[in-house]
């Protein structure tokens, strides 16, 4: 059993086909429904209900391993909030498909004895000027109160330790020299304070978030995530991709 991380999708067909593509990612053929690979948000595969997106979530299904996702900003909040609500390793999921889940905001995960904590949402778009809200753009991008509430709860079921963190969006610090780095305009926002607030108190190995677009450790123990995909155990600065070794 195995746990890979990798970033933003999209709900592209071209990073959907590709980047999870046998031929660009053979090790995804020898894994099993207990491997687990998850996208650090904005995975976008849940947007309209179109012939394309069944076709899509289809093909996710068919792959050997489980496919999870915390949301990002770039999802239909709306739609996943609709699907059915399970239980899965310990924590709350929406169920897409059998073997395609999301990880609901503030849940705790149990795999194969390895603790994740799944954070989705993120900042206000910096494109929702572009968007319609209820067609490509939701206020739910942000966690409320009470998801926040409730990820304070799992993690006082765990004492404040897990191995690993999934999130989206970045601690503030994080994402202030991120926004600076690629000039843009950053603007403090609840989410990102509540993450810091996290980042200040939890025990963990490392963590893991997209939003961002790069792949890079940012610090020995915050793993910025896109294209590439990472297992999760072995993940460590410096370390490279595994697609860069075969």
């Amino acid at each position: 059993m195995a746990i890979y991380v990798t970033g933003n999708v999209h709900g592209r067909a071209e990073y959907g086909s590709s980047r999870f593509a046998f031929k660009n990612w053979p090790l995804g053929r020898t894994l099993t429904r207990d491997d687990v690979v998850i996208v650090a948000g904005d995975f976008g595969f849940v947007w309209d209900g179109s012939n394309a997106e069944k076709y899509w979530l289809d093909w996710f299904e068919s792959k050997p391993w489980t496919t999870c996702f915390v949301d990002g900003n770039h999802e239909n909040h709306h739609a996943l909030a609709g699907l059915p609500v399970l239980e899965w390793n310990g924590g709350l999921v929406h169920e897409v498909r059998p073997h395609v889940l999301h990880l609901m905001r503030g849940e705790v995960f149990d795999i194969a004895g390895t603790t994740v904590l799944a954070m989705g949402g993120a900042k206000a778009s910096n494109d929702r000027q572009y968007r319609k809200e209820g067609r490509s753009w939701w206020p739910e991008e942000m966690p409320s109160e009470e998801e926040m509430w409730q990820c304070r709860t799992s993690l006082d079921r765990v004492g404040w330790k897990v191995d690993y963190a999934v999130t989206h969006e970045a601690p503030a610090d994080l994402a202030e020299k991120l926004c600076r780095e690629r000039e843009r305009e950053y603007l403090d926002d609840q989410l990102q304070r509540f993450l810091a607030e996290l980042d200040g108190q939890l025990g963990y190995r490392a963590w893991f978030f997209g939003h961002y677009h790069g792949d890079e450790w940012r610090d020995d123990r915050h793993r910025l995530i896109y294209r590439d995909i990472v297992p999760i155990e072995n993940a460590a600065p410096g370390s490279r991709n595994p697609l860069e070794m075969l």
